[in-house]
């Protein structure tokens, strides 16, 4: 499946409507996102399943600030509107294979049992 756009008009329905998907916030100056795009592109192809957007933070400043992004590439995964992951940096394939697998297999309701608890979830 193609990456998708994501903009301010579209984001909420996409996360929403989604089970998962995988954000990668990104600027076309930006060297880092420039060598990070096609790895997220094949994986986008991997996993038909996931949704892959993209957000170019300079076309969308209300949704990189919305999500703190002070640092690009910044990937984030969300699962049934719960973000389970948001780190800054490029990742190599195998680790975004990994990080895929850890948010397809994690526990929602402990993560939402942690989260009313107070405490922080395990990050992968």
């Amino acid at each position: 499946m193609p990456t998708v756009e994501l903009t301010k008009d579209n984001f909420e329905e996409t996360v929403t409507g989604s089970d998962i998907v995988l954000i990668d916030f990104w600027a076309a100056w930006c060297g880092p996102c420039r060598t990070f795009a096609p790895v997220f592109e094949r994986a986008a192809a991997n996993h038909p399943d996931i949704v892959f957007g993209k957000v170019d933070t300079e076309a969308q400043p209300e949704l990189a600030a919305a999500f703190r992004i002070s640092s690009i590439p910044t990937l984030m995964a969300v699962r049934e509107r719960t973000v389970l992951y948001s780190q800054p940096g490029a990742l190599p394939p195998q680790a975004l294979e990994e990080l895929i697998a850890g948010v397809r297999d994690v526990d929602l309701d402990d993560v939402r049992r942690q989260a009313a608890a107070g405490s922080t979830p395990d990050q992968r």
